[in-house]
């Protein structure tokens, strides 16, 4: 439960520090005094959304401080263990909100996200606001008020998210099945181009061994003349050649082998050369020895190289990229395959999603349709304790007829009632008046309260339009709810505040330059002098002083 509220520069709070205990607390004071705003600074606690103008004038920031006894929230104390934030002592709450506008959230001392304060959040407490009577006109509320008192809302949950997963599953499917007949087409096509690559079987680095092997035969008559010129040249010619005319020279400078320096260099260089000359010889020979100038190989080399070009010009591509295209179009076929396996994967995924659901949403419809029963006789019972004498209230559960699984469940869910006796049970929102919503509003919130797991419930001004005998009834039930837990309640009518087991009055201390909020407990001759302002206005009577120390010895007698 909430032990401990701290405020630092809220709105008009300066300093607020409040020490809560078990049971009823009645929050009381003049309007415009600063209840609700103790329940906003609270809420940011929670996870509430904030801007930089709930930071009083003048202040850098405002710090909200909420202290709460995990006692009894075993799923708190878990939700925190599993993320490493428990600690010893109460849990702790903070959030800082800067006059820039910056918010900064805290749980047990550690930086979080501010959704991480609204999920432990639900966990403390429960609130119950005056407006809440206006969701009651949306189907959803019906549905999520009898999940609540059913004990279901983690099954409704599992509903919502197996018909979520079967819904972006079948999505999936009908993508990657629009696209089938494309996807076919495209298929044949990869098929055939790569059978034509496959069947080219061009090797690696066969493509510049084919251009100079034919660049060679196509150059094959002009290569033999010139080598067989080189030769006549060298070696053959009757007329003189290269190594005949070294070798004479050689002859002539030998007979002169003594003379030192210039000759004798000469007659190595001349040697040298006439060496390379029969080396080059001999390799010439070797060549034309070894050279065969085969029409049917040129041949077969233009054939195959027209093919490699052909294909190349075919795709758009130079002949050297044909291998890197061959793997690119197989890897596109393989994808392409595994979107087909896809296809019969999500098929068996939806089947399975969809049968997950049917058995979730049944096993739902059953503890709606047990708990839609006593749902009604509760809050018929309290309808008629909160001065509608006769009325009836009725849940009905209709089927949905959809053939697609929905978020929802297999049925709507709508609340029908007849505020008067011998009329019969119609939609809320096309019976009700303003002030009976508000008290149909408050029996269900008080109903499905009881079953709430949270331990601090909060009432803000749940009992505005309701008076006289039907408020004591209300302050009651409140007192009851208190019973087994906590319970804070804002209220402005007087039989409601005499029935707390703790009574805060909120007013407001003017400065000479500014107007602060504090808050007071109120006890014994305090706490009966204020039931006695809200009895009887500014000027207190020996009546209503009597009466309202009547009302809160009644309260404690009950």
């Amino acid at each position: 439960m909430l032990v401990h509220l701290s405020v630092h520069n809220y709105a008009i709070v300066e300093h607020l520090d409040l020490e809560l205990d078990r049971g009823m607390s009645v929050i009381t004071g003049e309007t415009g005094a600063g209840k609700s705003i103790m329940l906003d600074a609270l809420g940011l606690t929670l996870g509430d959304r904030a801007d930089s103008g709930v930071v009083r004038p003048g202040a850098d920031k405002a710090d909200i401080l909420a202290s709460f006894d995990l006692g009894d929230i075993p799923e708190a104390r878990a939700w925190l263990a599993e993320r490493d934030l428990d600690s010893e002592g109460p849990c702790i709450l903070r959030r800082v909100i800067t006059a820039e506008g910056r918010s900064r959230a805290y749980i047990n001392g550690s930086p979080c996200p501010q959704g991480d304060l609204k999920t432990l959040g639900e966990l403390l407490i429960d609130i119950h606001s005056q407006h809440e009577h206006q969701s009651l006109l949306k189907a959803e509320t019906h549905r999520r008020l009898l999940d609540e008192y059913a004990g279901s809302q983690e099954l409704a949950r599992q509903v919502q998210l197996a018909a979520q997963r079967w819904r972006q599953t079948r999505q999936e499917l009908e993508r990657i099945s629009n696209s089938s007949d494309e996807q076919r087409a495209r298929q044949q096509l990869l098929s055939y181009q790569l059978e034509e690559l496959e069947n080219l079987a061009l090797g690696d680095n066969e493509l510049e061994q084919l251009e100079q092997e034919h660049k060679a035969l196509s150059n094959s008559e002009q290569l033999l003349s010139a080598c067989r010129q080189v030769l006549d040249l060298c070696s053959e010619s009757d007329a003189g050649n290269v190594l005949s005319a070294l070798t004479a020279s050689l002859h002539r400078l030998n007979a002169f082998h003594s003379q030192p320096g210039a000759i004798g260099e000469a007659v190595n260089l001349l040697a040298s050369a006439q060496i390379q000359v029969e080396e080059a010889v001999g390799e010439l020979n070797r060549f034309l020895d070894h050279f065969d100038a085969d029409p049917e190989r040129q041949r077969y080399l233009e054939e195959r190289l027209d093919n490699i070009y052909t294909l190349a010009r075919k795709h758009r591509i130079q002949p050297g990229e044909l291998g890197a295209l061959q793997q690119q179009l197989l890897d596109e076929l393989e994808n392409l395959n595994a979107d087909d396996e896809a296809v019969e994967r999500l098929a068996e995924e939806l089947t399975a999603y969809a049968r997950h659901y049917q058995e979730k949403a049944a096993e739902l419809s059953a503890l709606r349709n047990e708990a839609a029963g006593r749902l009604a006789s509760a809050v018929q019972q309290e309808m008629q304790r909160l001065g509608m004498p006769g009325g009836r209230f009725s849940v009905e559960l209709r089927s949905s007829n959809a053939e697609e699984p929905q978020p929802y469940g297999l049925e709507q869910v709508e609340f029908l009632v007849s505020a008067n006796p011998g009329q019969p049970l119609k939609p809320l929102a096309k019976v009700a008046s303003g002030g009976e919503l508000s008290r149909i509003s408050l029996a269900i919130q008080v109903i499905t309260a009881q079953t709430s797991r949270v331990p601090t419930l909060v009432f803000d001004e749940v009992d505005v339009g309701i008076g006289g005998p039907t408020a004591e009834v209300v302050g009651q039930l409140l007192r009851r709810l208190g019973e087994r837990g906590q319970v804070l309640t804002v209220t402005h009518l007087p039989q409601v505040a005499a029935q707390g087991h703790h009574h805060l009055f909120v007013h407001k201390l003017r400065g000479s330059e500014e107007t602060r909020t504090a808050v007071a407990k109120l006890d014994g001759t305090q706490r009966v002098e204020e039931i006695a302002r809200m009895l009887g206005g500014v000027d207190l009577t020996e009546e209503s002083l009597a009466h309202a120390r009547q009302m809160v010895t009644a309260a404690k007698a009950a």
